[in-house]
This record gives C-alpha cells, structure tokens and sequence, in this order.
C-alpha cells in the first residue's frame, strides 16, 4: 500500500494536520519486530498493550501510530491519529482501502481445506489476474484487514481466507471485504467446543454470505447436506463441488500416491488433473479452486497448469526430508478428526520399503467431545499399515488406550506437551532412511518444533 497520512486521517474521520500531507505510509504493522519503515503501527490493546511499544516502533522506522482514546499520551516522537478502537479503526482503514483498489474479492471458509483451497485459487486466478492472497494463517478478526491493507495498488484479485471459532465472526468479516465469491469447503468438527453441533457449525460458516454482492456467486461443496440446506436461502447464484452426481463440478477418477494425486472432472472429461499434494480428500479441494477458477473463465488448460504446481502454505500436508533422509508428512498448523483421519488414511496408503510411524498431537477446542473424537481415529489406525504411534499432548491418552486394544505395547508411545525433547530422541532412535513419518496435530500443540529437530 502507499497512502499519504492525510489521506488516512479523512478515512478514519481524523481532523489532518498540515504537515500530514507529506508523510507517506507505505505499510501496516501491529508487530515492532516485523515493521519496516514508513509503517503506520498499530497497537493493539491485548495480553501487552500496544501503546508501551509506540517509541520502539518510531525507532524502527514508523512514521506514524493510530492511538487509542483513554491511553495518556506520553510520547511525541511520531504523529498519532487518535481514534476509539484501534481494531475497529484497523477495519474501517483496510474497508477504504479495498473500495479504493477495487479487486474482485474471493473469500473462502470451511472446516478443513481453506488453506490449501486459498492457495489452489490463487494460483489459478494468477494465470491472468494480479493475485494477493492471504499470507501464513492471517485469517481472522486482525489478519484479514492487514491482509486487505497489505495489496499492491495493481492488485486484480484478492483472495481470502477466513477463519472463525464463534458467531458474528464471520459476518464481520465478510462484512469488511463484500466478496465477489463466497467459498465454503467442508462442514468438520472444528471448533465444535463453541458451537456444540455440526448444525450450528454449518449456520456460522454461512455467515461468509452475509457480505456477498448481489451480483456474487456462492461456491459451496454440494455434497454437505448442511450446506446444500442452508444455500437454498440464497438469492445470489450458486456452484456446487463434490463427488455426487448431482454437483456441477464433480471429479471422478481419482488416483492417490505418494506425492501427487491425479482426477478428472466430469465437465471436461478429457483433461487429468494432477495436484502435488497426498490424499483423495484434497481433490474437494482442488475442485472448489476449478469451481472459482471457471466462473472467472480461465481456461481448462491454465487451471490444469496451475495445480500442477502451485505453492502449498507451510506446514500443511508438506513432505519434508529428515536427518536420515526419511520422508516426513507435516501437517501440524490445525487438527481435527474430519482432517486427521483423512490425512492418516492416505498416509497409510504411501508406498514405502520401510514403516510408516504416526506422531499425533492433542486436537484441540474439542470441548466435551474431546474424548470420544479422539478415540474415533482409531478407526483409521491400522498396525497392518502403522508400525509405531507417538501421542504428544493430554488429550490423546484417549486414543492411546483405544488402541492399546490392537497395537503391541511396545508400539504406542505418550509423551506430555512439556517432553518433546524426549519425544524427539525416540523418534530419532527408531527413525532410518526408508521410513515414513507424518506429524499431525493441533497448532497449540506446537509439533512444529518436534518437526525441525528432526529436519
């Protein structure tokens, strides 16, 4: 972004200094660690108040600060343009921004598969488009307008990604940036400590219609019952992904192996389709990214081009080499049963000639159901086609004693959140060369530092 602080000022309905009109912002940040000069900081008032950090800030190079009213203002080294809430003036500014750019805006949700379906759509649209999309896991109440506010003025398309764990969030959000596509992948568990019901779940991701422009599709996986319900309610036109006959993107053919996983799709029969990615399951994903990428008419040929290489999100469904040269499947951003028995299935189904070893971490924000969720991965873990599982976490013991029914004792091993080391080192002792690993489990769990001892 570049906006001159005047300018910011008339947005936030800020009286502008004079000399404001020759301050120049070139980008927003909450964090002084990650801000570059010419920044506009914005501190936020959370466990560490903002406002103690705004000098530190100055020193690194921002030129200006959003201040929030009730905090004394102690310091001078830097315009302030004083405002309510600085979360809400945070929403207001990128609000500005977005009708000031203008991109058409593709916003995706869904319990499973926003990410790897944000990323697919990206890549996609990027065949014609000036594509910005949302970076890392910046998809919720702060993330999605610094994603807004962080476009480059010739941005063509946004996309968005959007993630939720209580009602009224999503509306917000879809609120903020009025999307042209409204996305939803799946209907999970996720969150399900909040919501109580996979109903409920359903009626809060549909929340991301709530912004769609009346001339907007909606793109949702017709094989959801939950969705194919609710999305009778909207007078905006509608797509349908899936596998069922009735959907009108739908794939078939689908070949899973160990690093990429191929389909067709019923609409362009003669095209095969090759994502880089493990799992039948991220073939859903893959034609709600053709689903999006159709209504904007890129062709079969670039879509097809596309998936086959584009640029997966750290940290999801990602092959990585070990130390001793292993495979490892990492997969440890989010958790829950939907997505951990998905990607434990196709992972039992990888070819090797060595074993297959399973490392799963509490999933969290399970509430009540914690226990009888996590016994149910049970059922996709085979000691035909396991050799060993690591639990790292509280929760899991569940699942431990679950499987102490069919698994050798010697096979299961229980490590605490607070013993990753020592999870580390039995790892690295039964580990070799042609095994494979998969890492799997909720971001609280942090099984990404479990994941870079071993790399």
């Amino acid at each position: 972004m570049k906006m001159r602080l005047a300018e910011i000022a008339k947005a936030l309905e800020v009286t502008p200094k004079e000399e404001w009109e020759e301050i120049v912002v070139t980008s927003i940040s909450f964090d002084t660690r990650s801000l570059k000069p010419g920044a506009l900081f914005v501190p936020l008032v959370a466990e560490h108040d903002g406002h103690d950090y705004v000098e530190r800030a100055a020193e690194n190079g921002a030129v200006a600060t959003l201040w929030q009213e009730g905090h004394v203002e102690n310091t001078r080294i830097i315009p302030k343009l004083v405002v309510a809430d600085n979360l809400q003036a945070l929403h207001k500014l990128a609000h500005y921004y977005l009708q000031k750019i203008n991109p058409k805006v593709v916003a995706i949700t869904g319990s499973n598969g926003k990410t790897t379906t944000k990323d697919m759509v990206a890549a996609i649209l990027s065949q014609r488009f000036n594509v910005q999309k949302t970076h890392d896991n910046f998809n919720n109440f702060i993330g999605v307008p610094m994603t807004v506010l962080s476009m480059e003025p010739n941005t063509e398309v946004l996309v968005v990604e959007m993630g939720m764990d209580h009602f009224g969030e999503l509306e917000k959000l879809s609120l903020l940036v009025e999307p042209d596509v409204a996305v939803i992948t799946m209907i999970g568990e996720a969150h399900i400590e909040f919501f109580g019901t996979r109903e409920k779940i359903a009626d809060a991701k549909m929340e991301i219609t709530h912004g769609l422009k009346e001339d907007g599709v909606f793109v949702y996986n017709g094989d959801e019952p939950l969705l194919t319900q609710r999305a009778k309610n909207i007078e905006q036109k509608t797509i349908t992904f899936g596998t069922s006959e009735h959907v009108e993107v739908r794939a078939l053919n689908v070949v899973s192996s160990d690093k990429k996983t191929s389909f067709r799709v019923a609409k362009w029969s003669n095209k095969n389709f090759v994502i880089p990615m493990i799992g039948s399951y991220n073939v859903t994903n893959a034609i709600a990214a053709l689903s999006v990428g159709d209504f904007f008419h890129i062709t079969v040929d670039e879509m097809e081009k596309a998936l086959n290489s584009f640029v997966l999100t750290k940290n999801r469904t990602q092959w990585l080499v070990g130390k001793k040269g292993e495979q490892i499947l990492s997969d440890v951003y989010n958790s829950n049963p939907t997505a951990a028995k998905l990607v434990i299935n196709a992972f039992s189904n990888a070819p090797t000639n060595g074993k297959r070893i399973l490392v799963i971490g509490d999933m969290l924000q399970l509430g009540a159901n914690s226990k009888e969720m996590h016994e149910s991965l049970a059922d996709v873990i085979n000691p035909k086609k396991i050799e060993s599982v690591y639990f790292c976490g509280e929760e899991v013991k569940y699942l431990a004693t679950k499987l102490a029914a069919k698994f050798e004792e010697n096979q299961l091993h229980l490590y605490k959140t607070t013993d990753k080391d020592g999870l580390v080192k039995a790892l690295q002792k039964e580990v070799n060369v042609n095994d494979l690993l998969l890492l799997k489990g909720s971001h609280g769990i942090h099984l990404e530092s479990v994941l870079e001892q071993l790399i």
